[in-house]
């Protein structure tokens, strides 16, 4: 057994850069809207949610289970590299999540990486058109994935 690390090469504008792969950003998915945040340098969790620590808070979807509270990011917490957080409204912090919210957020967190990487590949620019197309088969895509997971845990 042993340890197995990768790095990216890429030449912008004449310089070398090296990456640690897509997964070298910490990503903030906002649960109201879907807008994806990506942080390549370290932040904590207290800079991310400053204007709005009374009705929000962060949580790292690693801690996510079906029927259990979800934990609050201490304000000192770093964001990771690689992870996928969530900013959820502090009303959500009251109850356990159920199967369906989990489902939800997950369509969620996939259709704003979806968009993120497609907005990448086209060099920050999504036409109208595509971005309609790609929203449709996203949505299709989505609903059928969350109806599969309710019939395999169901």
């Amino acid at each position: 057994m042993g340890i197995c690390a990768s790095v990216q090469y890429r030449r912008n504008q004449g310089r070398l850069l090296i990456s640690n792969g897509p997964s070298s950003t910490a990503k903030v998915i906002h649960s109201g809207d879907g807008r994806l945040q990506e942080f390549r340098q370290p932040i904590r969790a207290s800079n991310v949610i400053s204007d709005q620590s009374n009705a929000f808070f962060l949580c790292n979807c690693e801690t996510m289970f079906i029927n259990c509270h979800v934990p609050h990011m201490a304000a000192d917490e770093e964001l990771q590299p690689g992870q996928i957080y969530f900013l959820m409204p502090i009303s959500k912090s009251n109850k356990p999540f159920s199967l369906q919210e989990l489902c939800s957020l997950a369509i969620t967190a996939s259709s704003a990486l979806d968009k993120s990487s497609e907005t990448r590949r086209n060099g920050g620019a999504v036409s109208f058109s595509r971005r309609q197309k790609s929203n449709r088969n996203a949505k299709a895509n989505h609903e059928a994935n969350f109806q599969l997971a309710l019939k395999k845990l169901g």
